[in-house]
């Protein structure tokens, strides 16, 4: 077998009625209607799955798309991710309406695989055979399937089935298998609730490998998804890979959190975007041409969004040709460079082009200006380097590892080098973590030290009297999508480069220190005093903050300051010492235990002055700071 495609995903296509669903069965033996509906009027409204297991071995999954041209946008949710077609071609009607939109749709795409079916062949004599055969290798002469096996069968008799068989698989030998390299990503096409298990969303693995236990995320609403279990083709498994149709349980997602037209990736790897480069084509059969600003529907993966068409050197573009241009998209949705999308018209809605994105979360760009052409032609062709700046900045709040980034198709000897040359030239940044390399553009990183720097400045103004701020607290805020790990390593960078300051538990501005202003200043002046005066026997601290005029919020705040600062020592729950009376009672108890060599509480609260109130907390206090050590009712030296 052919190590390089284990995996495969088929994909049905053709007019309404020419027999998909019932071949689907006879080769599966599995009925993709399952929809009560569907059984009623005898067609295939929504999508339908099924697998099998080649001669050669390999996995098939089987997309089955419905045919009526009602229901062409659910058809378009099920060719993205396929690797094969199976285009079905009833012989007693021939091409139809539908079989040439439904071409149209896999030319678009640039699915170069597949195999023609002639079904319903025993409803027809030989001489009117001949003819279908003909119609359709005239019909097919021009477009990627020209060469395609064409299999005549009959799901009635059986005949053509086994040859049919053999004919994929011979054509899945050509299929390279989707990238496992690259960050998870899969389009849903289907939710539904499980009693007892929660959430299950099921999809075509467009990249990546999903585990058990794997944090992801559902864009495009943010939302985190654990992953429960993974089925593939029925049975349980580990672990999911690209090219295969898996079922996702995530409990603790609602099914109307995670639509048709979500899509489930790896955090942080992709950028939500409503504006993309694009290199668009319009068919030739177009009914008129695409004008600047016209509304239209796109397709992407399993989505349809609304958008408008954005011409960059021309107002329209006529049938048949192609473009450089944007779409501006009503709602973000998630892309990436090379992805393959559908238009249709927006009323009455016709399939009429499609193209390549270029860019998934571009810039707007000034119309009629050569540059912005030339550039965008560039980045089409593929430049190793724009192809890694390219990941790297759709990947907003991620770093990259190399092995992440093998999703642009070069060897790990080639984007060594291309990282390499990147970051001399300093447009990326490398961090690294664990003895192992990543990376993130210098425009992310930058962007990350600006939100970095604006929100400490903020905090400091808000918090003059902390130290900094929290670091987990930094990580929910700011960097999500880091584990800690990987947010100490960023920081320790930062620091090297004099954007923040490092602290135990906080991150501050370089040149912040806790700060009181004049009233600040005359009240802990005050408390000083208090405290000094108190020595062995304190005062409460609510007694003096309350004296002092400090609203609670304020007092917690001076408090935490003057225990930073060394000013005040805790001793006990609400019980504290100024640092120059826990010295002198320090020096006081070490005297005694140097002549004496143990000593109880009562001995204590005489040599402090104080009362059994204070002293046996202070002896406490010098238990746990390793100071003394009791034994039975006594202290010694320890």
């Amino acid at each position: 077998m052919d190590k390089e495609m284990i995996n495969l995903i088929i994909g049905t296509a053709g007019h309404v009625d020419h027999g998909k669903t019932m071949l689907i069965k006879a080769l599966t033996g599995i009925d993709t209607d399952r929809l009560k509906a569907e059984k009623e009027r005898g067609i295939s409204i929504e999508l339908g799955y099924a697998f099998c297991r080649l001669p050669s071995g390999r996995r098939a999954g089987i997309v089955d798309v419905p045919g009526h041209e009602r229901f062409i946008k659910n058809m378009l949710a099920g060719v993205g991710g396929i690797d094969l077609v199976l285009l079905v071609i009833a012989a007693d009607e021939g091409v139809m309406p539908q079989t040439r939109e439904h071409l149209n749709i896999i030319e678009l795409l640039q699915i170069k695989q597949g195999v023609v079916a002639l079904t319903k062949v025993d409803l027809v004599d030989e001489e009117f055979l001949e003819l279908v055969r003909e119609e359709v290798r005239d019909f097919l002469q021009h477009t990627s399937l020209k060469n395609a096996p064409l299999v005549e069968v009959s799901s009635v008799t059986g005949k053509g089935l086994k040859e049919l068989l053999a004919a994929i698989d011979q054509a899945a030998a050509q299929v390279k298998e989707k990238p496992a390299a690259g960050p998870v990503r899969l389009p849903v096409d289907r939710a539904f609730s499980i009693t007892g298990f929660g959430t299950v969303v099921t999809g075509t693995l467009w990249s990546g490998v999903i585990r058990v236990n794997d944090v992801l995320e559902i864009m495009p609403r943010g939302k985190e998804a654990r992953v429960r279990s993974l089925q593939v083709h029925g049975e349980k498994v580990a672990e999911a890979r690209a090219g295969q149709r898996v079922a996702v349980n995530i409990p603790g997602v609602e099914v109307t959190e995670v639509e048709r037209g979500s899509v489930l990736v790896q955090k942080g790897a992709f950028l939500l975007s409503n504006r993309m480069d694009v290199h668009l084509f319009l068919l030739k059969d177009a009914p008129k041409a695409l004008r600047h600003r016209s509304r239209v529907r796109f397709y992407l993966g399993t989505a349809e969004i609304l958008g408008r068409v954005l011409l960059l050197d021309r107002e329209e573009l006529p049938p048949g040709q192609t473009a450089y241009g944007q779409l501006l998209l009503e709602e973000p949705t998630v892309a990436a460079r090379g992805d393959r999308f559908i238009l249709r018209s927006y009323s009455p809605m016709h399939t009429i082009g499609g193209g390549a994105i270029i860019d998934p979360a571009a810039q707007r760009h000034k119309r009629g200006r050569k540059e912005v052409i030339e550039a965008l032609a560039a980045r089409e062709k593929g430049d190793p380097e724009e192809l890694v700046l390219g990941i790297l900045k759709a990947g907003k709040n991620k770093l990259w590892t190399v092995e992440e980034m093998k999703a642009a198709g070069l060897s790990g000897e080639e984007l060594a080098g291309v990282l390499s040359r990147l970051a001399a030239r300093g447009q990326v940044q490398k961090i690294e973590i664990d003895h192992e390399e990543h990376f993130v553009c210098a425009e992310v990183y930058q962007r990350w030290g600006q939100e970095l720097k604006s929100l400490l400045a903020t905090y400091h103004q808000e918090h003059p009297l902390r130290e900094g701020l929290p670091r987990e607290e930094l990580r929910s805020r700011l960097f999500s999508a880091l584990n800690s790990r990987q947010m100490q390593s960023l920081l320790g960078v930062m620091e090297k480069q004099g954007i923040v300051r490092l602290a135990a538990q906080t991150v501050a501005l370089p040149d912040f220190s806790p700060y009181l202003d004049g009233r600040q200043q005359k009240i802990l002046a005050q408390i000083e005093k208090a405290y000094k005066e108190g020595g062995f026997s304190p005062p409460r601290w609510a007694e003096v903050a309350g004296l002092a005029g400090l609203e609670a919020e304020e007092a917690q705040e001076l408090l935490q300051y003057c225990l930073r600062r060394a000013i005040l020592v805790k001793v006990a729950d609400d019980l504290y010492f100024h640092a120059d009376a826990v010295e002198e009672a320090k020096k006081l108890l070490r005297d005694f235990l140097a002549e004496q060599g143990e000593i109880t509480v009562g001995e204590a609260r005489d040599i402090w002055r104080t009362s059994r109130k204070y002293a046996l907390p202070l002896l406490e206090y010098f238990d746990r700071t390793k100071v003394t050590r009791r034994i039975g009712d006594k202290r010694v030296a320890k």
